[in-house]
């Protein structure tokens, strides 16, 4: 009966460790590309083209179809769609990058 309730303990510890790691890998897995822009904010292309953009606090914000987006490179990027609430689920559910 012992040995029962170690394997039990042992089997939750893992459970509970390992869970933030592949939650960290839904964000991750769905994004084909994550671009940084000025003052810490961050774009991100999802793999549908779709795009989504997070601000310097970790909050998904509203973004206009069409609007031109400057990088922390120099480049201008048209954005394509406004997937505010997909990227709002993901940090909300601790997936932020």
């Amino acid at each position: 009966m012992k040995s029962i309730a170690i394997a039990f303990s042992l089997s939750t510890l893992l459970a509970i460790t390992a869970a933030p790691a592949f939650a960290s890998h839904a964000l991750e897995s769905s994004v084909k590309a994550k671009v940084d822009l000025p003052a810490g904010a961050t774009l991100y292309i999802f793999l549908n083209g779709k795009m989504a953009k997070e601000d310097a606090y970790g909050r998904a914000v509203m973004l206009r179809p069409g609007e031109v987006i400057a990088a922390r490179d120099g480049r201008q990027i048209a954005a394509v769609g406004n997937e505010v609430a997909r990227l709002d689920y993901l940090l909300r559910e601790g997936h932020g990058g």
